[in-house]
């Protein structure tokens, strides 16, 4: 028993001090990220979900159709994991200032918040996520998510989203998109 409460702090010790993103980081290009911009459309987009300790879990594939209406953003993603499995998730984010934003979907406790900095958008929400069980039904695990999107260039963002449970870091979400024409 002891043995396992050592070696979850060491874990809680170690994810703690791993570096994580943030607005004071130099920026690397003159982008503008204009988050109702590029995904009001068609998009594709493929990642992977890592535990702490890098193992890659679980990999997708999210096609996605945004709509800005000038007030709204609706999202509406359909996910394809790797075993086949499906989940669709709907977001309804609104634009409440020149660079925040808040929203909903399915799942999210209360308001997911976010805010938009040149080439980045930080977004971040608690979620009852559903998760596998191993006799193949679904479960859900309340998480904590701290998203953060880079621009790449005009088609292309890049999202990194580190996940919590109980505030430990359990492992991060890397997932490509792109813009379809």
């Amino acid at each position: 028993m002891m043995r396992r409460v050592i070696l979850a702090l060491t874990l809680a010790l170690l994810a703690a001090c791993t570096g994580k993103p943030g607005f004071d980081d130099a920026s690397l290009s003159d982008r503008k990220l204009n988050l109702e911009e590029f995904f009001d459309g068609e998009l594709v987009a493929y990642g992977q979900f890592q535990d702490v300790f890098g193992t890659v879990r679980r990999q997708f594939r999210v096609d996605i159709k945004g709509d800005w209406d000038g007030k709204r953003l609706r999202l509406q993603e359909d996910f394809v994991y790797e075993d086949g499995a499906t989940e669709q998730r709907v977001w309804t984010l609104f634009k409440i200032g020149p660079d925040s934003w808040q929203g909903t979907a399915p799942g999210v406790i209360g308001q997911a918040v976010g805010q938009e900095q040149g080439d980045r958008f930080n977004w971040r929400y608690t979620i009852d996520l559903p998760v596998p069980s191993a006799d193949g039904t679904s479960e859900t695990m309340r998480v904590s998510f701290d998203d953060w999107m880079w621009q790449l260039s005009d088609e292309r963002l890049f999202n990194r989203a580190y996940m919590k449970k109980y505030g430990v870091d359990i492992g991060d979400v890397s997932i490509s998109f792109e813009k379809l024409r």
